[in-house]
């Protein structure tokens, strides 16, 4: 588990936080569907769940713009040698 906070590890924590992050979205969701059909509104402040929304955005998005960037990287610098 520790291996997880070293520099040089297997896992990407963007993904896993964007995945938590996604997560939490999608139990929010649930919840708030399963309320609504008991016919209890579910008050949960706007800004809390689009912080979800943004956490889980950017992590996929730096993500995949990492994988862009190395597959442009090395296609440039290939063609360059």
């Amino acid at each position: 588990m520790w291996d997880l906070f070293k520099d040089k590890n297997e896992y990407n924590e963007k993904n896993i936080i964007g995945f938590l992050s996604f997560a939490l979205m999608c139990v929010f969701g649930i919840v708030d569907l399963a309320m609504g059909i008991i016919g209890i509104e579910l008050m949960v402040n706007d800004y809390i769940y689009n912080s979800f929304v943004w956490v889980t955005l950017g992590s996929f998005g730096i993500s995949a713009s990492e994988k862009v960037y190395k597959k442009w990287e090395s296609l440039y610098f290939k063609a360059e040698q």
